[in-house]
């Protein structure tokens, strides 16, 4: 009970307590930077052919210390930690799910289109984000009841919302090294639109701050890609929605994630609609 009880005395969350989880995304994004600067990253290649680098390790440790030490009584999911059982996570009301180096193929490629995602679930949901962009010295940042903000190191972060101009062409954010072909299908049905190329969760985030209006994701993402970056995108008043207008639930027995899409508030057909 005493165990249970802490758990929920930590979603009584603060701006201070927002700032420090920002703190130590960039603190991760440190890290991952010190690789980026090498001549030979040391990469290696896991059972699915995904990329990894000493930089995703280097910024699992900064991250996963960093909250044992803020949030002791919070378990937390890292796509590079050892896999945790349903049995065991389905327990867990409120937990850190974290992407330590999201977009490692733009790592690779050094596009320096790649991120640091922290978020903080609760029962299934995304409340608090953190996707801070090293390479940019850009980071986004929000939480459930303490707005949303995009800040440029060195400058003072400002609030950001989707955007609601629907007089402007349509502006799409599809990926760099993902879903090609499937993309080009789906666009052919939608009409007039500006194509808008980005790798890693920053395409959710183009969404949040109002740069492009939608965001439809085909092919295979894991929950630990789109949570920080969901929590900051419904904050600012947007969605991020499976196929038939659900929106994306965390926590599931099988961490993948259903094809989704990402708007603002201009209104656009179901992507069960456009898609088929």
């Amino acid at each position: 009970m005493e165990e249970e009880s802490k758990n929920k005395g930590s979603s009584q969350w603060t701006q201070d307590r927002l700032l420090e989880i920002v703190s130590l995304a960039e603190k991760a994004g440190e890290a991952i930077m010190v690789v980026y600067q090498k001549k030979d990253f040391g990469t290696t290649y896991k059972e699915d052919q995904s990329p990894l680098t000493e930089a995703d390790m280097a910024a699992h440790y900064v991250i996963m210390d960093g909250l044992k030490t803020l949030t002791p009584e919070l378990p937390a999911l890292s796509e590079e930690s050892k896999s945790v059982s349903y049995t065991l996570r389905r327990a867990w009301e409120a937990y850190w799910l974290i992407d330590p180096l999201d977009g490692t193929k733009e790592f690779v490629k050094r596009s320096d289109q790649f991120t640091v995602n922290i978020a903080l679930v609760k029962s299934g949901v995304p409340v608090l984000g953190v996707v801070h962009a090293p390479a940019l010295n850009l980071t986004y940042y929000g939480a459930k009841n303490l707005g949303v903000f995009k800040k440029v190191i060195g400058k003072k972060a400002v609030p950001i919302s989707v955007s609601d101009d629907r007089s402007r062409v349509l502006k799409i954010a599809g990926s760099l090294s993902h879903g090609k072909e499937a993309l080009e299908a789906f666009l052919k049905k939608i009409g007039p639109h500006e194509l808008v190329r980005m790798g890693s969760s920053l395409k959710l985030c183009l969404v949040a701050e109002g740069a492009v209006d939608f965001y439809p994701r085909f092919g295979r993402t894991m929950e630990w890609d789109t949570a920080a970056a969901q929590a900051i995108v419904t904050e600012a008043g947007g969605s991020v929605t499976d196929a038939s207008g659900k929106s994306l639930q965390y926590n599931k027995p099988d961490l993948a994630n259903p094809h989704f899409f990402v708007r603002g508030t201009r209104k656009m057909p179901l992507l069960k609609d456009l898609s088929s």
